[in-house]
């Protein structure tokens, strides 16, 4: 079973300290698993030292919860921003996500996305080794074409399109992974250069089209 318990409470607890709520039943905590379950989480987690019998976070229980909140956040970024997912759609996969990552796939994903700050509901999101790395913003290592300085040149990672017939009509053009395209303007339309052809694209096109820049 994906989700856990005592990842569940653990999660829970964490939303409740950023929202100075106190804790002092399953009530108060809102998680979604049933008595039983609840209460088999609770006395792992006292086990293991995660959190002490009045629901209070431990170090080592913070220390988890914050690596769940973190790669449940960062799912949420991946889905909304790199594949253009609804939100509620991106918080269902995004839960099923905080339980499978691992630390090291979750910091390859934040560096993907350019270390974000919150997610799409404008939460923190805790920092990870990754970015403690750089003392400054960079820039993710794939964006949207539209997103590209005028006069920068790319190659196309992978494209989302919410219709075949758009990936097939971008085909016809070159546009596909691997090509190196150029973007020529961003105003009035988004234009890019692919070889020797030049394409004005709807920007709503544009922004299906994910390039990488090194």
């Amino acid at each position: 079973m994906i989700h856990t318990a005592t990842d569940e409470v653990l999660e829970f607890l964490w939303y409740a300290g950023e929202e100075n709520r106190s804790v002092q039943s399953r009530d108060d905590l809102g998680a979604a698993i049933d008595d039983e379950s609840f209460l088999s989480a609770i006395n792992d987690l006292v086990a293991a030292d995660a959190i002490d019998s009045d629901f209070r976070l431990s170090p080592t229980g913070a220390a988890r919860a914050r690596r769940i909140v973190r790669r449940h956040r960062l799912a949420e970024v991946l889905f909304v921003e790199a594949f253009g997912t609804g939100l509620h759609d991106a918080e269902v996969s995004a839960c099923e996500m905080e339980h499978m990552l691992s630390d090291a796939v979750v910091d390859r994903v934040c560096t993907f996305l350019g270390h974000p700050p919150v997610c799409p509901h404008g939460k923190r999101i805790p920092s990870g080794d990754c970015c403690r790395v750089y003392s400054k913003h960079i820039d993710p290592l794939v964006m949207r074409v539209v997103d590209l300085p005028v006069g920068a040149s790319a190659s196309i990672a992978f494209i989302a399109p919410k219709t075949l017939a758009r990936i097939e009509k971008l085909a016809a053009f070159g546009i596909v992974p691997g090509s190196e395209i150029r973007l020529v303007a961003r105003k009035p339309s988004c234009v890019i250069a692919c070889g020797a052809t030049s394409i004005a694209l709807e920007e709503e096109i544009g922004r299906e089209i994910f390039v990488r820049t090194a």
